[in-house]
């Protein structure tokens, strides 16, 4: 057992604190019914009513949901794929490369990864805007996935994908069936995370964006560097709204899931016992 230790108590307390504190204000002050952000002004709903009819903000909104929940998508796909290539398919000629070009995201700074990306759109001459700035969230979260993918499967077993097959099941149909339902949870992490960090990056998206593609944190960097407008508060309150939402339906989603799916096996032995 763990013993009670102010020093244990007094660690976490500064360290949740200094995580969540900074996040707690800024969602109280977006209540502020001053403009002022560091005078308290009273309860407020105002800046939310003025987050709603500020264009620029909505449009900028809406972009980056779009952003994140496309590039996410595709770099689930590509990601898993990757990671079952690399735990299942042993030693293929060029697997160093392969893995190296799928990790390398991961270790490489996020603005050489941006100045990449702009020099080569620059280069084939595509014009820089909307999917310009997705294959290029593509590029740096399909890498997260894959790793989240990979451990997954590190500790698959392999014996229930054999029994399937000799059943009758075909290579695509055990996959389905089989190998997909039981990694879903990773693969449902994976997204979230690509989503997330899609939804936060702020500097590959300002080298790769152009005219009609501005992003969230772009727009609320842009005003932040005029000074914070309680507007930002509001709107940063919301994001994190959403994102608290989402991943506490996504724990439940998927714990739900892991407990059907206990009962099914535990079902399933005992019929066969």
């Amino acid at each position: 057992m763990t013993r009670f230790s102010w020093f244990n108590v007094t660690s976490l307390v500064l360290g949740f604190g200094f995580l969540y504190l900074p996040i707690a204000i800024l969602v109280i002050y977006s209540f502020n019914a001053g403009r002022s952000v560091a005078v308290w002004g009273g309860w407020s709903l105002k800046w939310y009513v003025e987050v709603f009819q500020n264009q620029q903000l909505l449009d900028a909104a809406w972009t980056t949901l779009r952003l994140g929940v496309l590039s996410a998508t595709i770099a689930t796909v590509l990601g898993t794929m990757a990671a079952i290539a690399l735990s299942r398919f042993g030693r293929f000629p060029g697997r160093m490369l392969f893995s190296g070009m799928v990790y390398a995201p991961l270790v490489m700074p996020e603005v050489i990864t941006g100045l990449s990306l702009l020099l080569l759109f620059v280069a084939v001459d595509f014009d820089r805007g909307f999917w310009t700035i997705t294959l290029a969230h593509i590029t740096f979260t399909m890498c997260f996935v894959a790793v989240v993918v990979q451990s997954r499967l590190v500790g698959f077993d392999k014996s229930l994908e054999e029994a399937a097959m000799d059943l009758g099941c075909r290579p695509a149909e055990t996959f389905f069936r089989i190998t997909l339902p039981i990694i879903w949870p990773a693969v449902v992490s994976g997204w979230m995370l690509a989503f997330t960090l899609s939804l936060d990056d702020l500097v590959i998206s300002s080298f790769t964006t152009g005219p009609g593609a501005t992003t969230l944190p772009m727009k609320i960097y842009s005003d932040v560097r005029l000074g914070v407008k309680p507007e930002i508060n509001a709107v940063c309150t919301l994001v994190i709204a959403v994102i608290t939402v989402a991943v506490v339906a996504a724990s439940i989603l998927t714990k739900r899931q892991e407990l059907e799916r206990e009962r099914a096996e535990r079902a399933a032995f005992a019929a066969g016992g």
